[in-house]
């Protein structure tokens, strides 16, 4: 099936928020998987899904000797599941419920020899449904889910290129499933105050998190409070005076709201050079944490850059 030429796709929330709810649950049980079978890795670096050619993934991932990787296929729009001793397992992304799609994810697991355990829960969302139990999101828009994936390759590919500016720790570009974001942490070096944490998450992930002084920032397809998708950028602990900074481009702006810098998808997506208002989004904002707070720039940046 080929795939539109159009990098940065129309998005509109209103347009494919069914399809993004339900996908979003789909990938929290694919990520619990990953939970399930990694061990900690700093910052629950072993928990989030990855961009691909066609889709995203878990990457590789143990089960006793074997290696097994669960992949989202956005162009033949397929759910697969590879096992290193050759085995393979997959089943059409459709329209269809939680309920059937993780019946049917389990299933395909057993069938390979994987027998895995999550907590059948969604997490940080408001009024969640057990997996088994949620025949309310049944959307699947084909056409919504590639876009969708056709973004996060444009995004991916640029925060890869900012990723590359900086020379002290720094993640890499992750896909928070339990968030449902592309993000991507730079790292002064020193530790952060404990965080005081947030409602819809465990204490014990936001303390791993946010253990050290950071500036973030990824893409969010949105919904609730934010009807919109965006680009954001946020600093723990925020400095004084962080969202009074001067930052880049003209239609980025400080939301209170959230402490974070905000920029529209829409005005990337229709912009002369996505990608030069994208890393100016980004550049600008992490300068205002790391000049705020006194970050050793020279020691952390790339200076042939």
């Amino acid at each position: 099936m080929p795939v539109p030429n159009e990098a940065w796709p129309a998005l509109p929330l209103a347009a494919w928020e069914a399809t993004k709810d339900t996908l979003h649950m789909w990938m929290q049980i694919v990520g619990k998987i990953r939970l399930a079978q990694m061990p900690l890795i700093n910052h629950w670096w072993q928990v989030p899904l990855y961009v691909t050619a066609r889709g995203m993934t878990t990457s590789p991932m143990p089960y006793e000797a074997r290696i097994f990787q669960i992949d989202f296929d956005f162009i033949d729009h397929q759910l697969r599941i590879d096992v290193s001793d050759g085995q393979r397992a997959s089943f059409p992304l459709k329209a269809q419920s939680v309920a059937d799609f993780y019946q049917q994810t389990m299933d395909a697991l057993k069938s390979l020899g994987l027998t895995i355990k999550i907590w059948p829960m969604p997490v940080e969302i408001m009024d969640p449904i057990p997996f088994a139990e949620d025949h309310t999101h049944t959307a699947y828009d084909p056409d919504y889910a590639q876009r969708f994936w056709r973004l996060l390759l444009q995004a991916d590919r640029v925060m890869t290129k900012f990723r590359s500016r900086f020379i002290g720790k720094v993640s890499p570009v992750h896909y928070f499933w339990g968030s449902g974001d592309l993000a991507l942490t730079r790292f002064s070096g020193r530790t952060a105050p404990k965080h005081p944490g947030v409602s819809i998450m465990p204490d014990r992930i936001t303390y791993e998190s946010y253990s050290h002084e950071v500036s973030s920032c990824g893409f969010w397809a949105g919904g609730g409070p934010m009807p919109e998708p965006i680009f954001y950028s946020y600093a723990y602990p925020t400095p004084e005076g962080f969202g009074d900074y001067p930052i880049k481009p003209e239609s980025a702006y400080y939301l209170k709201e959230l402490g974070e810098f905000v920029l529209p998808y829409e005005a990337v997506r229709t912009a002369s050079s996505p990608d030069e208002m994208l890393l100016a989004f980004f550049q600008s904002t992490y300068e205002a944490e790391a000049t705020l707070a006194k970050w050793d720039r020279a020691a952390l940046e790339r200076a042939d850059l």
